[in-house]
Formats: structure tokens, C-alpha cells, sequence
């Protein structure tokens, strides 16, 4: 069966998010945040004790990723813009979608059963972007709005806010509904291996 097909723009509702299912895939319009280990930690303790963050997050995207960029003309581009390995972010994560109202995180590899639970929660989802396809990612920036943190944590670790469009195609793993497409795939692996080794079994 195809996949559905959906073209999001920024700030995503609830509703949108809902809507999503593991397997659909997603191109993506408007406003794009990076954020990778030390932004996540940043962010968390900036909103735990009580700070406000420098832009607003709710409804957006968060993309695990540690842009290449360079200055031309006075601007900020993005060069590469491939996904960083999402289980780095998995301690955090739940708490971070919490904290943000973020309503989509895109990354790759997958995450774990605690971030399963809080996009249940929170109505969100994960999704992930081709590895290798770096270059693939940056073609969809149009501009970089704003980069937080530069100074302190370094470009690829710095929050980027991105303004993006036709980006994808994003690939929903894991839904709002507790749907998580590489466990259902991982299920099927195994139920076709016990199938082919009852057949290899020898007869009694």
C-alpha cells in the first residue's frame, strides 16, 4: 500500500499531529529548529527554572542536526544539514517535548519507549530524514532566521532556526497513537524467520 502523503506548514496543530500515522510520509514548510545534545540540555534547564527560550517552539519542528554553514554577504547558509543519530537525544527527549510543544522531532535511527509515551502524551510524532542526504536537506532552507548559542556551543551544536519549505520527505515512525513503524517492521522480521526456520527444520 503507498504511503499517504502530507504537506505540513508551521506551527503544526494537535489536530495535524493526530492526524499522522507510522508509515505516512510528511514534506514540511515554515519554521525548523535545530537542536542536538547541549542545546537539548540548554533548553530543558533554561524552561525547568522557569526561563523563557529567545524564539517560540510550540507547534514547531525540532531537527536533530548539526548544520554546515558558512557566511556570504553579511548571511548565514546552509551547506549540509544531514540528521545526527536521534538515541543521543533519548534521556531528554521526553521532557523536551513537554517543556516546548514541539509537534514533530525528525532525526534518524529511531528513539526509544520513553519518547514513544511522551508523543502519545503530548500529541506529536517522530519522524526521520534520509541519512546521506545531507545536501538533499539544505536545498529545502530557504534562509536561516536566527542561530542561538553560537559562542558558547559551537555551530553544529548551536540552535539554528531555519525557514524551510518542501522539506522532506520525512518519513513518520513513530505517531501520536503509539504506532512505531520499525517495531512493527522488527515483528514481521521475526514472524517470517520463524516461518523459514519451521520450514528448514528437519522432519521427525
Amino acid at each position: 500500500m503507498e504511503p499517504r502523503v502530507h504537506r505540513l506548514s508551521t506551527p503544526i496543530s494537535e489536530e495535524e499531529a493526530r492526524s499522522l500515522r507510522a508509515g505516512d510520509v510528511v514534506y514540511l514548510d515554515g519554521l525548523v529548529f535545530t537542536a542536538r545534545d547541549q542545546a537539548h540540555r540548554r533548553i530543558v534547564s533554561l524552561l525547568e527554572s522557569g526561563g523563557r527560550l529567545p524564539f517560540e517552539t510550540r507547534g514547531l519542528a525540532v531537527y536533530h542536526s548539526g548544520p554546515v554553514v558558512r557566511r556570504e554577504g553579511g548571511r548565514w547558509v546552509v551547506v549540509a544539514a544531514g540528521p545526527t543519530t536521534s538515541m543521543r537525544m533519548e534521556p531528554l527527549e521526553p521532557r523536551f517535548v513537554e517543556l516546548t510543544g514541539v509537534r514533530m522531532i525528525i532525526g534518524k535511527g529511531g528513539m526509544g519507549e520513553a519518547t514513544r509515551r511522551a508523543l502519545v502524551e503530548h500529541g506529536a510524532v517522530y519522524a526521520v530524514f534520509t541519512g546521506g542526504a545531507a545536501v538533499l536537506a539544505a536545498d529545502a532552507v530557504e534562509r536561516v532566521e536566527a542561530v542561538y548559542w553560537l559562542e558558547e556551543l559551537g555551530a553544529p551544536e548551536a540552535v539554528w532556526l531555519l525557514r524551510v519549505r518542501g522539506f522532506g520527505p520525512l518519513t513518520v515512525v513513530m505517531d501520536s497513537h503509539g504506532g512505531d513503524l520499525y517495531a512493527a517492521r522488527m515483528r514481521e522480521v521475526r514472524r517470517r524467520l520463524r516461518e523459514l526456520l519451521s520450514r528448514l527444520a528437519p522432519a521427525e
